[in-house]
């Protein structure tokens, strides 16, 4: 049985992010698990992130660990944070699961160094204004088992 390694990232610059968006995309989160501490400019997640590396590891029918697909609880923190911004997400629903689709960096012409946006599924979104971009993610714990693979629709007439 191969052992499924923990991940851990630092993101310093919009390409950066553009890696810790793809690692985060799919994962899932509540209102609930995300917190902002102005004080120390932190802003703080706890995730259930899908382990999309894993999928380039299967061999044929067999997998790791004799199971399918795997996710882990991930935390990510973004530092240097001046202000959040919420949009479609609605705070009367602090356990109603979210689904991350991607991170977005833009970058500011003076203050704030960038912006920094997580894009969720149904049009939900934060934006991040922040004097510097700086991330970071780590797995918690052991990797678990999940019997699906996330999905997204897509348009044929594409």
């Amino acid at each position: 049985m191969s052992k499924l390694t923990p991940l851990r990232l630092r993101a310093e610059d919009a390409e950066d992010i553009t890696v810790l968006s793809a690692c985060l995309q799919d994962a899932t989160v509540t209102l609930a698990d995300i917190a902002w501490q102005p004080k120390q400019r932190r802003f703080t997640l706890l995730l259930s992130r899908f382990r999309w590396e894993d999928e380039l590891k299967r061999t044929g029918a067999k997998f790791i660990g004799g199971k399918p697909h795997f996710r882990s609880q991930a935390g990510l923190h973004f530092d240097g944070v001046l202000r959040v911004q919420r949009q479609n997400l609605d705070a009367a629903k602090p356990n109603q699961p979210l689904e991350l689709l991607s991170i977005l960096a833009e970058a500011g012409a003076e203050a704030p160094a960038a912006s920094l946006t997580l894009v969720f599924a149904g049009g939900g979104a934060i934006r991040l204004d922040v004097e510097c971009i700086a991330a970071e993610l780590q797995d918690l714990g052991a990797p678990y088992p999940v019997r699906r693979v996330p999905k997204h629709k897509t348009d044929d007439a594409l």
